[in-house]
């Protein structure tokens, strides 16, 4: 845009000014401000901040699977949860043997459950639907799911809400559930590790044993935000 010159001999128009009022004074910088000028000043020609190095360990448990998996038994007994071993030909038994020990008439099941691990348990399946409510979840004695990575350092058990895990409420509202972990293969050692496999974008839950808490007097009382047993199954793999 061409802005004309003014002609000869005539008189410019004023510009707009901004006016202050009567008795107005120009607030002064606030302390904030005059200290990040300080910062901004003494930091100037202050050379490139080189990258940090990254090389610090990432676990502190000897790379040994059987190690970690002892680790693991270890730490969720710890944490009060009941730890059984044994591998595929003997699940369907033990989670026979576990439903019947707590008197579970019916158990929930997550819509992709390997089917073989319940075909020896006689409590009526409850499968899984969105239009379950939270009353319909309270009445189920039990559950059983699939994991998607168990933390040996910390005796974590993490869900991401896959098709053998179900949704998140289904582990919450019943009052007992047993979490499969297949071993190596769902074990890691330490957090970091852990947070290398998971989808951050998948609604992960957290599980260190049952659900717990101590009010001011530290009474310890399990299964207000959770199931009040947790049982750990450690799946060893061929």
């Amino acid at each position: 845009m061409t802005t004309p010159s003014p002609q000869p001999g005539a008189t410019p128009k004023p510009g707009p000014t901004t006016s202050v009022p009567t008795g107005a004074t120009r607030t002064p910088p606030s302390s904030r401000d005059r200290v990040l000028a300080r910062i901004r000043t003494a930091v100037a020609d202050a050379p490139e901040v080189p990258e940090p190095t990254r090389a610090y360990a990432t676990s502190h448990t000897p790379d040994d699977p059987a190690a970690v998996l002892d680790l693991l038994h270890e730490n969720l007994a710890d944490y009060r949860a009941v730890v059984h071993r044994t591998t595929e030909d003997g699940i369907a038994h033990l989670l026979m043997r576990l439903l019947a020990q707590r008197g579970s008439a019916s158990v929930l099941v997550p819509p992709r459950l390997p089917p073989h691990w319940l075909s020896a348990a006689d409590p009526t399946r409850i499968h899984d639907r969105a239009a379950l409510t939270a009353a319909d979840l309270d009445q189920v004695e039990s559950v059983v799911t699939g994991c998607a990575l168990a933390v040996a350092e910390t005796g974590t058990i993490v869900l991401d809400g896959s098709p053998d895990q179900g949704r998140r409420r289904i582990t919450l509202v019943p009052d007992h559930h047993i979490c499969v972990v297949r071993a190596p293969s769902q074990v890691v050692a330490s957090l970091p590790q852990a947070m290398g496999r998971l989808d951050p974008a998948r609604p992960l839950t957290w599980i260190s044993g049952p659900s717990a808490t101590s009010d001011i007097e530290l009474d310890r009382v399990e299964g207000v935000h959770g199931p009040r047993a947790l049982e750990v199954v450690l799946l060893t793999e061929d």
